[in-house]
């Protein structure tokens, strides 16, 4: 007989959550409020054209997320621009240009650091130094300190920092380096650049909206396997029963409960049950400090094209340079030519300018950077901040795994942390997926304990 599971939410965890137990053969209910499906990382519609709430970089180690994309019966070749690691600049803006050849790892890396235009003798075997010694640790760090400490302390170059390492740190942890977690910062870089695989150190740029991506797939996963996905369906509150299952908002039960949406939601969802098991989770939650990411939609002439897909820009706030990286999305997706799409991680300070004001400014930097006057100029703006797209990846952040303290009630988000593959992973798509999937295999492993 199968069991009944309620998920919470329809971003990736609550997705990914969705369909392990449908695959797992359970009859499986994903309640989401919104309307569209992809929490953080989904499609939103403005001035008549589809775009995302954020515009994303995958990485070829997000294994978990590139399985599940096919098992829902999409093809990544289709939907995705599979491009090498890289790290180029415009040319003339002082940046640098590094680019990885398909060669076997890590031969790829040590073939782009000799081939790197725009870094001296010095900042090369800087970061030669740097990536051997953390090889030698295994990428890891047993006492956990800032991003801009760990590089101080092996000897990183200010250009290297400023052209390399800060920006990545910022696009993976999207918390500033002085404040980010090195520890958190080197499993990203050994999933990446220290994999053995060197498929894994690729960029992967969508090529579809977010939603299309995954989470709409997921969705028709879940339906064709007996379960049901129903959106503009808020849950406000949850009650255990005398027998062990979970009720929603007083009416429907389930035999366990997977609570995808969040952190500041859950942690609400969970007071309101009103149980001391769930202090320890509710307050970790409540201790994270929200980092916000900026995405400014910049529309030109479908005849515009930029060399590259994408560019990664010097962040100078101090020259009201706000943009890190610019993305020509007519290269991803022929209807959206001319339409360019720059991103902002930590982007606090940047939001505070003001939609017009910062939107000028980042016109005015892709005009004097890839030199193009007429950029100064677009035919519409749009700009759309995540105020809480992500935690703040600070040094030893303690966060809740995926038990919440009470039998049946799982937590899943990018928030959590619950095993070695997943301890100490940013706010990213893949580290959502793989909690959901975390948190699936706990929901069900537990109920079969309980059945025995």
């Amino acid at each position: 007989m199968k069991q009944g599971f309620a998920v919470i939410g329809a971003g990736w965890a609550g997705c990914a959550a969705a369909m392990e137990l449908a695959r797992a053969g359970h009859a499986v209910t994903v309640y989401e409020a919104a309307r569209t499906l992809g929490g953080r990382a989904r499609r939103v519609e403005r001035e008549n054209t589809v775009l995302d709430n954020g515009q994303h970089i995958l990485l070829g180690a997000y294994t978990e997320t590139l399985r599940l994309i096919k098992l829902a019966g999409q093809d990544p070749k289709e939907l995705i621009l599979t491009l090498p690691l890289q790290m180029r600049y415009p040319a003339g803006s002082d940046g640098m240009d590094f680019i990885a050849p398909r060669l076997p790892a890590p031969l790829h890396l040590a073939w782009a650091l000799l081939r790197a235009q725009g870094l001296q003798g010095a900042d090369k075997l800087a970061l030669m130094r740097f990536s051997t010694a953390m090889r030698t640790m295994g990428w890891q760090l047993y006492n956990d300190c800032t991003v801009s400490e760990l590089l101080q302390r092996f000897d990183q170059t200010e250009r290297l920092n400023r052209l390399m390492w800060h920006p990545l740190c910022l696009a993976a942890l999207n918390t500033p380096p002085e404040r980010a977690s090195a520890r958190v910062f080197l499993n990203v870089l050994r999933d990446s650049l220290g994999a053995s695989r060197r498929r894994a150190s690729d960029m992967l740029i969508p090529k579809t909206d977010l939603s299309t991506l995954l989470p709409d797939a997921a969705a028709r996963y879940v339906a064709q396997h007996g379960g049901a996905v129903r959106t503009g369906a808020k849950v406000a509150a949850l009650q255990i029963l005398p027998d062990g299952r979970w009720q929603l908002d007083g009416d429907a039960h389930y035999d366990g409960v997977i609570v995808a949406t969040s952190s500041v939601q859950a942690a609400s969802l969970l007071q309101g049950v009103h149980d001391a098991r769930l202090d320890k989770a509710i307050s970790q939650m409540q201790a994270f400090t929200p980092e916000a990411i900026s995405t400014c939609y910049l529309q030109y002439d479908a005849s515009l094209r930029l060399d590259l897909p994408f560019y990664a820009l010097v962040d100078a706030p101090q020259q009201r340079h706000w943009g890190q990286f610019v993305f020509d999305r007519g290269q991803l997706d022929a209807s959206q030519a001319g339409l360019l799409a720059v991103v902002i991680s930590a982007s606090g300070p940047a939001a505070e300018q003001g939609h017009a004001a910062l939107a000028h400014a980042i016109a005015a930097q892709l005009a004097q950077v890839l030199q193009r006057p007429a950029l100064a100029q677009p035919v519409w703006t749009q700009l759309i901040t995540e105020k809480r797209a992500t935690f703040a990846c600070t040094p030893d952040l303690a966060r809740p795994g995926n038990a919440s303290g009470m039998p049946g009630l799982l937590l899943a988000g990018d928030y959590t942390a619950n095993d070695e593959r997943t301890q100490d992973y940013p706010a990213t798509i893949e580290a959502a997926v793989r909690s959901g999937l975390a948190a699936a295999r706990m929901v069900h492993t537990g109920q079969a304990a309980k059945q025995r």
